[in-house]
């Protein structure tokens, strides 16, 4: 639906240089690709890849960027793909629950460590699970968002305003690479936070005791 709508704002607006065409797709067109994303956030490459295709084909449009790869585009537009986007969206809903901005309605639990701060403890799976199941537990928003969440440092995590939370946020995002899966790229993995984490030696997960 945000393709063919972004097809009718290229239809209505003539212009294709940078500003109006960021201006285009930041107020009328991104949003409708991440309404409530942290409750529907895919897992499946060709998923991610068919989303990450409105912003992709969007951009380029723009004038000047036409013959430019997608990674460097985003580079050049400052753009965070779309699905680095929706983490960072589960993320700082987290630190909502943590902090009692939005109903915990999950029952998500966290643990304040002194040296790794607070972490979430991912609900516990049976072993004898199928796989299906076990393929429900890794796509549940409980699993997937707190492993996310489990990824920040100390320095981030601890933040207690949403302002500085979102701050330390985008430091931290800064330093990880983005390159979403794209058809004819090759991709070192998923592009997800918790894989270049797991490549720098791998985040700190905490379960259940």
């Amino acid at each position: 639906q945000s393709g063919h709508y972004g097809r009718g704002v290229l239809g209505v607006f003539k212009g294709r240089s940078k500003l109006l065409m960021l201006q285009l797709y930041k107020s009328l067109i991104r949003c409708r690709a991440e309404y409530c994303s942290p409750l529907w956030s895919p897992t499946k490459i060709t998923d991610i890849q068919l989303i990450e295709t409105v912003q992709r084909q969007f951009t380029r449009r723009i004038h000047g960027l036409g013959d430019m790869n997608y990674w460097d585009r985003l580079k050049e537009l400052k753009l965070k793909s779309l699905q680095r986007r929706r983490e960072r969206y589960s993320i700082i809903y987290i630190w909502k629950l943590l902090h009692g901005v939005c109903p915990n309605d999950i029952k998500m639990e966290f643990k304040e460590h002194p040296r790794l701060g607070f972490k979430v403890l991912l609900p516990t799976l049976n072993r004898q699970s199928s796989n299906a199941a076990k393929t429900c537990y890794d796509n549940s928003f409980a699993v997937r968002a707190g492993r996310l969440w489990n990824t920040l440092p100390k320095d981030v995590n601890t933040k207690k305003t949403l302002e500085s939370f979102k701050a330390a946020l985008e430091v931290f995002l800064e330093t990880i690479p983005d390159m979403p899966p794209t058809p004819g790229y090759s991709t070192p993995n998923s592009n997800s936070i918790i894989d270049w984490c797991n490549q720098r030696g791998g985040p700190q997960m905490v379960r259940r005791p």
